[in-house]
């Protein structure tokens, strides 16, 4: 139930599905999703015999692989889902021609994975999804098993995967020793950071678009503030970052930190400074595209004192949804093995948690992030080592237990997280300059538009050899 929150993405909060599957796409956790909803929606809908074919069909050949339909059509579902909105709205149609030339992007960056002979294994893949399962406490299968439910092929998640494991790679091998700074960069890097100390810095998530032909950057114009858009309606900026940036920092949702504005392009850094918490920037042309950016939090630099708890947690599921009128024998039992616990301590509470579908310890966990604020105020005023009264909620009952409670300066950079920056700052300039030479050097045929084909049904494909 309670996970360490990194700082909260700008926009409204999704919920339910559509909160999940945002988070598993920006690597965080796995969906949860409704298949009568969807088929509500019309996300997942009866298929014509004839439309196998359809979506079949060719769109783009990239140094000779191919992209079809089906695949364009793929990855809208899963943007769809993510977004919280039906396969066919209307608004998802205009976002055909920018998605295939994010697929043809893929294909480029495989390919070069594949020419290197770089490694991505099924197992790799595999063990990813198995991670994301245990940490959310999904049985074996559970993720792909709601994926498939909600009309999504398992493919276009392990293709997602394939490809950023894989580059991620590649760019490190191509940095060589380069990719790890000496100790004096380190020294060099923290000297200046602690020289700044106390000027204001920017806490950011970006989207950035490539204009990779400039005959088209009215259309590319016309995609940019069609995701702004988007956002503007409530899709999580991590979901979106994730299936569209074309920046390195995709992997993490659209991620960049702690940054200053001089860090960033002249007019990014100049509306940077202007915008309130939770503010999305319009569509701004920057250096070989566009890009859009969302401020989560302002600080001054080096000081950032928090409060930081360790906490455990036992939860007692409810098999069926609370009638707080008519409770069930087995919600009754869950809510006294609760009740047993109020007042325990720490080592109670983790034995009681043994078998439950939510970890004991949830990790290091920020007070002044915690949602809802009932809840981060019941956090704030526990006292240290005695359990929590039994936590009703519709879907089962929860005993918390605060172990530790600390203030610490977030601010303070280590040399490990100075090491960390300047191997990004690296990684994600080779990212952009390899992207550029592989779409300059590549053989790309686009025969017909990418327009959405007949829905076609989910299929259950094993991840493919890298």
């Amino acid at each position: 139930m309670m996970r360490p929150p990194p700082p909260p993405p700008a926009g409204p909060r999704p919920t339910g599905a559509r909160a999940l599957l945002a988070l598993v796409l920006a690597g965080a956790v796995p969906a949860v999703l409704a298949p009568a909803a969807l088929l509500a929606a019309g996300v997942l809908q009866p298929v014509p015999a004839r439309a196998q074919a359809q979506a079949n069909r060719i769109v783009a050949v990239v140094n000779g692989d191919v992209v079809s339909r089906n695949d364009v059509e793929g990855r809208r579902r899963l943007f769809a889902i993510s977004a919280g909105l039906p396969s066919g709205a209307q608004a998802l149609d205009r976002l055909n021609d920018q998605v295939l030339r994010l697929l043809i992007d893929e294909r480029l960056r495989m390919q070069e994975v594949q020419r290197r002979r770089i490694p991505v294994m099924d197992n790799e893949i595999a063990e990813t999804i198995r991670e994301i399962e245990q940490r959310n406490g999904l049985p074996p299968g559970g993720l792909l098993a709601q994926l498939r439910r909600a009309g999504v092929e398992p493919r276009v998640l392990y293709d997602q995967i394939r490809v950023q494991i894989g580059w991620a790679r590649l760019l490190r091998q191509l940095l060589g020793a380069q990719a790890e700074p000496t100790e004096s960069e380190v020294r060099e890097f923290m000297e200046a950071a602690k020289a700044r100390e106390g000027e204001p810095e920017y806490l950011v998530s970006e989207i950035f678009i490539p204009i990779e032909d400039p005959r088209r950057e009215e259309d590319t114009r016309r995609f940019v503030e069609e995701v702004v858009a988007q956002l503007r309606r409530g899709t999580p900026f991590p979901v979106a970052a994730t299936q569209f940036s074309q920046a390195q920092s995709a992997l993490q949702g659209g991620d960049l930190g702690w940054v200053r504005p001089e860090q960033l392009d002249p007019e990014i850094g100049r509306i940077v400074t202007q915008m309130p918490v939770g503010a999305i920037t319009n569509p701004v042309r920057v250096a070989g595209g566009w890009q859009i950016v969302a401020l989560r939090q302002k600080r001054e630099s080096g000081r950032e004192n928090a409060t930081i708890l360790s906490v455990r947690q036992a939860m007692f599921p409810f098999s069926s949804r609370l009638d707080p009128e008519y409770p069930t024998a087995q919600q009754r039992e869950a809510v006294e093995r609760a009740r047993r616990l109020e007042g325990s301590g720490c080592a109670a509470v983790e034995a009681a948690a043994r078998g439950s579908p939510q970890p004991a310890d949830p990790g290091p966990i920020r007070l002044e992030t915690v949602q809802p604020p009932p809840l981060r105020q019941l956090l704030a005023s526990m006292p240290i080592g005695r359990a929590s009264q039994p936590i009703v909620a519709p879907d089962g009952v929860m005993v918390l237990v605060v172990c530790a409670r600390e203030t610490r300066n977030l601010a303070e950079l280590t040399a490990e997280q100075a090491r960390a920056q300047i191997v990004r700052d690296r990684v994600e300039l080779l990212s952009r300059q390899l992207q550029r030479d592989l779409r300059r050097r590549a053989q790309i045929d686009i025969r017909a538009p990418a327009e959405r084909p007949a829905a076609t049904p989910a299929a259950s494909p094993s991840p493919r050899a890298g």
